[in-house]
């Protein structure tokens, strides 16, 4: 029974091994169908966008966070003691280099000067005197009738007359100062803060009485990062000066995101770098006539650290990293890919300054970079009318 059965099986597996081998031949032809129609028709050249490369002449910028301060913050205080009668000015007030702006009791002073005056008229009496003495005693030391020593304390009289004259006259000047002090003017002009004393106050000398603040024109101070290499870059090239007034231009950006409308320069840099934030402390002047700009207010600084005549910028997504440095890729006549070796300037604007590498006319790839080699086939894949260099 068992060797019967062995015999029943062999046709079917027999049947099925050769199924099995009519299987794997048909798959290996079709395998080299396959691969015969792709080794003839090719992958289809890569889609890219190009832009057409233009010499440009562009301004590199930067813009720094900054706050505005007056020109000039000057604090006016009492130069003599005595009771602040009167404030002549209202607080906030725009003033005026000159302006009288408080008034402290003149009759102390005043007092002053008439005694100081006095003690001059007693001066220049004693000096009198001691030359009527000396006259008179030189004339008999010549006719021998005193002696040496009564000639010479004459004269020393009259000496130490003339010195007491000269400490009569310094009194009534001071006197006359203390006086002139009593009305307290402004030292600029500019907006005036609130008063620290109110009138009746008994003030000392030296007593602060309010700050003037200059506007026009207003300092805007802001720091420049010290790994920021186009700041190094302007600093040598032209934004900090050794012997030569500095002339860098700048813009100002208003919170609001509008642009001041006047031209300010960049007045001073620092010399030294500050170990605690790693900056240069520099300094932008600009004009404030209107006093739209308000002492306290951040803004934003915006500077020119170069200028380039004539150079080509392309998007920063159509710079490439090669095995060399930094590349862009060019569409040559034959529709094929073509590695350009560039060397990279600043970045303006979103937009990459080449300084070498491409010449006025190339087509440089900004997309469909992927997988891209040098000498592969490409097809340009522009919208109409979009090859500019923008």
């Amino acid at each position: 029974m068992p060797v019967g059965m062995y015999h029943r099986h062999t046709p079917r597996k027999g049947l099925f091994l050769a199924s099995l081998s009519a299987l794997l031949f048909m798959a290996g032809c079709s395998s080299e169908e396959g691969g015969a129609q792709q080794a003839g028709g090719g992958m289809p050249p890569a889609a890219v966008v190009v832009q057409q490369a233009e010499q440009a002449d562009v301004t590199v910028r930067q813009d720094y966070a900054g706050r505005v301060r007056g020109a000039r913050e000057v604090e006016v205080r009492a130069r003599i003691s005595g009771i602040l009668e009167e404030r002549l000015y209202e607080e906030g007030q725009m003033v005026r280099e000159g302006d009288a702006l408080f008034r402290i009791d003149r009759k102390p002073a005043a007092a002053a000067l008439q005694r100081a005056r006095a003690q001059r008229q007693v001066a220049e009496a004693d000096v009198q005197q001691a030359e009527r003495e000396w006259k008179r005693i030189a004339s008999l030391f010549e006719r021998k009738a005193v002696s040496e020593r009564e000639r010479d304390s004459a004269q020393s009289a009259l000496e130490l007359a003339e010195a007491n004259l000269a400490v009569a006259n310094a009194g009534v000047t001071q006197a006359e100062l203390n006086l002139g002090y009593t009305e307290v003017k402004a030292p600029i002009s500019g907006v005036t803060s609130l008063e620290d004393f109110p009138e009746g106050s008994l003030i000392d000398t030296g007593t602060l009485l309010t700050t003037i603040v200059q506007l026009d024109p207003v300092h805007v101070r802001f720091a420049l990062p010290e790994n920021d290499a186009s700041i190094r870059r302007a600093a040598r090239e032209g934004m900090v000066y050794d012997d030569e007034e500095q002339n860098v231009s700048a813009r100002l950006m208003l919170a609001d995101g509008s642009e001041y409308d006047r031209d300010g320069r960049i007045d001073f840099t620092a010399s030294t770098l500050d170990p605690r934030t790693g900056t240069v402390s520099a300094r932008a002047v600009f004009p404030n006539p209107e006093r739209l700009i308000v002492p306290g207010q951040f803004v934003r600084v915006r500077v020119e650290l170069q200028s380039f005549e004539g150079v080509i910028t392309v998007p920063e997504r159509a710079v490439a990293q090669g095995p060399n440095g930094p590349v862009v890729y060019v569409v040559d006549e034959d529709s094929k890919a073509r590695v350009r070796q560039v060397e990279l300037g600043p970045v303006s604007d979103g937009r990459q300054i080449l300084l070498e590498g491409l010449q006025p006319g190339d087509r440089y790839i900004v997309s469909g970079l992927t997988n891209l080699r040098d000498g592969a086939p490409v097809q340009v894949a522009n919208p109409e009318n979009e090859e500019g260099g923008n």
